[in-house]
């Protein structure tokens, strides 16, 4: 009989040649469990996912309760259903009036997607202004802002009329114009290794936006829900954008996504033609259910308070002759070392003593650290120490 290990690599799609192939049996909190024992501290949240831990009881408890009831009805917007109502109100409830109009996808890239369909349809424009290095998610349209072509040319053509500015540069600030339907722009840039904008810079696009008629989006897909000390990163920068895209922590574990926005941005897609943006699976019940359980632990248990003191406590034990730099905000964080080399030797290392770390698509020589919200001081010093011992190895 052929092993899961081989299963795996047989049956199942590869993203790359080569996978972690660490088999996971369980999850708990902080924690990850394999077949035969191994414990995990988990570094990455699953990649920003599980912002409150895995499988939360709050959450659990809530799935349950909804699974008794009832899975999939309908197309997301044709019924009533309990479940996205009362995430939506609860979610819009911690946001600006003017982001007071919400539609639930499956993922981070659907919410992507469906910003730019109604950034275009809205604005009557075409063009679309995006950072290099970004990533919004691997579909097309998501792809086509990516701004790499390293990961854009093996799939073109991709879409027209997309144009690309460095992120946090003022100077290329004046390239938004009449033409432009929309700027999409991470709060913070994750894959391009936490790139957290200057004071200002934000504000500054946002003001371009409003004198030019164009449409601001920002990708809060990894940094929404906490994970920077506020729920929203754009809360950090005194604006509000006009699209807010939101996925990953929102969840808490399960798959969903949103797009929101005004109602008069919104209502764009409800004629001309009807049903101008649909999805079967988009705000599945359980998934609202668990993602409404998810934001109120975050939110009751004020988890959002103590990031900023963990993200000092980080920063504190990150001390080490081979890291040049600890970056980022909240405990959305990156070890900057000098070659990738380094980075994929201490990621193995730390694997191989239970701790998850990972780096990140376009920037190959930092590590990630975005462990769940829930982390304890006692527990970030035992994951600086098992990556301090790391890095003694390659010195």
């Amino acid at each position: 009989m052929l092993s899961n290990r081989q299963l795996f690599l047989l049956n199942t799609a590869q993203t790359s040649t080569s996978p972690r192939l660490i088999e996971i049996e369980k999850a708990e909190g902080l924690y990850l469990y394999g077949p035969e024992g191994q414990k995990y501290m988990d570094l990455v949240s699953g990649f920003a996912v599980s912002n409150i831990g895995h499988r939360h009881p709050k959450v659990i408890s809530a799935i349950k309760e909804q699974i008794e009831k009832y899975l999939h009805v309908t197309v997301y917007g044709e019924f009533i259903q309990a479940p996205q109502v009362a995430l939506a109100s609860k979610l819009l409830a911690q946001l600006p009036p003017s982001l007071n109009n919400v539609y639930f996808v499956n993922s981070g890239t659907e919410a992507t997607e469906g910003a730019m369909k109604i950034a275009k349809k809205f604005t009557g424009r075409t063009e679309f202004i995006a950072a290099r290095k970004a990533y919004h998610g691997s579909t097309q349209g998501a792809l086509s802002l990516m701004g790499d072509e390293k990961y854009q040319t093996p799939y073109a053509p991709l879409l027209p009329n997309i144009r690309y500015i460095e992120y946090n540069e003022p100077r290329d600030i004046a390239k938004i114009s009449t033409s432009t339907a929309a700027v999409v722009l991470e709060a913070v840039q994750g894959e391009a290794g936490i790139r957290v904008p200057d004071n200002g810079y934000m504000r500054q696009v946002r003001e371009r936006c409003n004198e030019t008629g164009t449409l601001l989006i920002l990708d809060e897909i990894q940094t929404g829900l906490g994970r920077t000390g506020k729920l929203f990163a754009f809360e950090h920068y005194g604006i509000v954008p006009d699209i807010l895209l939101t996925a990953k922590g929102l969840g808490g574990g399960m798959p969903i996504g949103a797009f929101v926005a005004r109602k008069e941005i919104m209502d764009v897609i409800k004629e001309n033609p009807i049903l101008g943006h649909i999805t079967t699976f988009g705000g599945h019940p359980v998934s609202c259910a668990a993602a409404l359980a998810s934001l109120n632990v975050i939110l009751d248990e004020k988890l959002m308070d103590t990031v900023p003191i963990k993200h000092q406590i980080f920063k504190k034990h990150l001390k080490h002759p081979l890291i040049k730099e600890v970056r980022g905000i909240g405990l959305m964080m990156c070890i900057q070392l000098s070659s990738f080399q380094q980075v994929e030797a201490v990621s193995k290392y730390c694997a191989e003593n239970g701790v998850m770390i990972d780096w990140f698509l376009h920037h190959e020589t930092a590590l990630r650290v975005s462990p769940p919200l829930i982390i304890t001081e006692e527990e970030i010093i035992g994951a600086c120490t098992i990556i301090k011992r790391g890095l003694d190895k390659i010195s």
